[in-house]
């Protein structure tokens, strides 16, 4: 068998069993190609050499990542990021180098080492934050930008790093004149590729559509991305530049979305074995020899970079939490600081020794960026959260917006499942308080005149000063079940009476919710099914009545609680109130004649359904005639008023 298939082969098992693995244990897959690349690298196991065919392979995963970030930013959005480019960005790069220089220099190592490692340390990882962005859907958030657009200079700046740094090594005088050079360089490609080049890519594009053939679009697509890289880098640019550069170009066409689609596998196999050979250049025996150094390199330039990042995102306007959130995804060292280590150790400014230790804490800084980003979310919520000051202010804004609500419904999350609700509460005149932990979201919400405030809804004292003790019902909008846990657990606490509708995704987490007290939990998936099944019967030419009662027929199966409601097109919409079926909860006290009695002992009648019960914050099946009630019981009653009020009576006098 060839050496080179054997290879491919070695690392396509490799990875598939180590990322499924990731995948069950719901961690990141980046760590997976990572802990590959350790594994098979010719410092472990050696499966794997690390020769220049894999590592030039490996970097067409940079290319059509940086490709596609380019779909996602067009020409108005970078002009709309210049604050974040050109402002935190420069300061970011800029104050890193300089205090690494300094560090370095009163460690007794020359400038111009502490110009190549600050150079290094200033860089993170495009490729992994990036896509942990992309896959989080975060990069239109407000640190997602700020991210992306400090991840973008320090892409400009290796540019500025790799013309200075050999110059600067062979001791040349012309260094001004070599930078002028790449900067006039930078300035033609950018207005060649974005000004002058929309019109002709368009039309080609054009042309290349008409042909209806999915095989030549995608070989277009290649085409453009690898020879816009292969032009920057002969102009002596980035290659990647050149890549973002040819995305930016398609992402002011209409072509924008089906181009990346048909791009994502490559990038996506690519990049992965980009990941493994960063993981190849870790040396395990340098981190066990000289671990304390390593522990110091790695600690000391992570927390520094966190700190200045997180400084300067507020000193350029952040609020907190959009700071900390920054500031962990870009505090490791990146895959370009891998490249200018190398090439200063090549060219004698740094030494071997020196070399290795600071690879060994890029590398794994890199292995811990994963960690980071996953728990920077709930870390910036924390910290934040904890200003007690902040909370004082929030908490005291809730309340006050409560002082003159009765009987309203919270609603825990404004998104657009959130303001769907509140708008037919609105039309059904229920008041409402609405709770939303997105800064803008609330101001926007606010100016509109909105019943919508800052809050945390899976915190006790903000569903309490969201007047919890008044509410008649709480919904929780947004499908994240810790979360919607955390409010239920707080929910029946403090009112156990008070029914929970839970929205999520699917039913995998269905009966945990219902377990957890959850008065009903809406999935997703079912009801997009059912609207799909309605329109699908009724253009196969399925009548309307018996779309309607089949459709009918499954809610009433599955949202046991909302039976009676359905109504068909045949109803009328005018039958009076008392005629309709509704709910009613009946919570049973130590007087109650039902306590300690069994369902057919009491003898309900058939006009009035019990359709569940909740104890102790738990809700049971539907009873069955031998179920037996005990004090503080929560039973869910279907039917009339009329008989409602009656088998209430029954309930709680005999």
């Amino acid at each position: 068998m060839p050496q080179t298939l054997q290879l491919i082969l070695l690392l396509l098992a490799a990875a598939v069993v180590v990322v499924v693995a990731c995948r069950l244990l719901r961690l990141p897959p980046i760590l997976g190609y990572l802990a590959v690349g350790i594994a098979v690298g010719p410092h472990a196991l050696a499966w794997v050499p690390d020769n220049a065919d894999v590592r030039d392979l490996a970097e067409f995963g940079i290319v059509f990542l940086m490709f596609s970030i380019g779909l996602e930013f067009s020409l108005p959005q970078l002009k709309a990021m210049r604050r974040a480019v050109f402002g935190l960005g420069l300061a970011q790069v800029a104050i890193t180098t300089v205090m690494a220089m300094v560090a370095l220099y009163l460690l007794g190592y020359r400038w111009l080492a502490g110009l190549a490692l600050g150079g290094a340390v200033a860089m993170s990882s495009t490729a992994i934050v990036s896509k942990m962005l992309a896959e989080r859907t975060e990069l239109n958030t407000p640190h997602g930008r700020d991210a992306m657009g400090i991840l973008l200079f320090q892409d400009l700046a290796v540019v500025a790093f790799l013309i200075a740094l050999p110059t600067l090594a062979e001791g040349g005088t012309d260094l001004w004149k070599a930078l002028a050079l790449a900067g006039v360089k930078a300035a033609v490609a950018l207005a060649v590729i974005l000004f002058f080049g929309q019109a002709p890519t368009r039309a080609w594009f054009h042309l290349v559509a008409r042909q209806r053939s999915s095989e030549l679009f995608m070989l277009n697509i290649l085409l453009v991305t690898l020879g816009l890289a292969a032009l920057t880098q002969i102009a002596g640019l980035s290659f990647a530049l050149g890549a973002f550069l040819a995305g930016m170009l398609i992402a002011e066409t209409e072509f924008r979305y089906q181009v990346e689609e048909d791009i994502k596998p490559f990038r996506d196999v690519l990049l992965g074995l980009f990941f493994v050979t960063v993981g190849m250049y870790l040396d395990p025996s340098v981190v066990w020899h000289h671990f304390g150094w390593v522990c110091l390199l790695l600690l000391g330039p992570v927390l520094a970079k966190l700190v200045l990042i997180v400084l300067l995102a507020k000193f350029f306007g952040a609020p907190l939490g959009t700071a900390l959130r920054t500031g962990l995804y870009l505090a490791q060292a990146g895959e370009f600081a891998i490249v200018m280590l190398a090439i200063s150790t090549d060219l004698g400014i740094i030494d071997q020794t020196l070399s290795q230790l600071v690879l060994a804490a890029m590398v794994l800084s890199m292995l811990s960026a994963p960690f980071l980003i996953q728990f920077a979310e709930p870390l910036a919520r924390r910290l934040t959260a904890n200003d007690w000051l902040t909370r004082a202010m929030q908490l005291t804004n809730i309340a006050a917006r409560t002082l003159a609500r009765q009987e309203h419904v919270i609603i825990c999350g404004y998104g657009r499942s959130g303001q769907n609700l509140a708008r037919l509460l609105e039309a059904e005149e229920i008041s409402f308080l609405a709770l939303d932990s997105d800064p803008q979201r609330v101001r926007e919400a606010a100016a509109d005149g909105g019943s919508v405030v800052y809050g945390d809804a899976g915190r006790r004292e903000s569903l309490m000063a969201a007047g919890l003790s008044k509410a008649r019902a709480v919904v929780v909008t947004f499908a994240d079940t810790p979360t919607a846990l955390r409010i239920l657990h707080h929910v029946h606490a403090a009112r156990p009476e008070v029914p929970v509708i839970v929205r999520t995704l699917d039913d995998t987490e269905l009966d945990r919710l219902l377990k957890a007290g959850a008065a009903e939990v809406v999935p997703e998936v079912l009801e997009g099914s059912l609207m799909l099944a309605s329109h699908s019967l009724l253009l196969v030419g399925v009548p309307l009545n018996r779309v309607l009662r089949r459709i009918r027929a499954v809610r009433e199966e599955r949202y046991s609680l909302f039976r009676g409601f359905f109504h068909g097109a045949t109803d009328s919409a005018d039958a009076a109130e008392n005629v309709q079926a509704r709910l009613h909860s009946v919570r049973l006290t130590e007087r109650s004649y039902a306590v300690g009695r069994s369902l057919g002992e009491i003898a309900l009648g058939n006009k009035v359904e019990v359709t569940g019960v909740r104890r102790r914050g738990e809700r049971s099946e539907v009873p069955q005639p031998e179920y037996r009630f005990e004090i503080g019981d929560i039973l869910v009653l279907l039917g009339r008023p009329g008989d409602l009020a009656m088998v209430e009576k029954r309930l709680l006098r005999g």
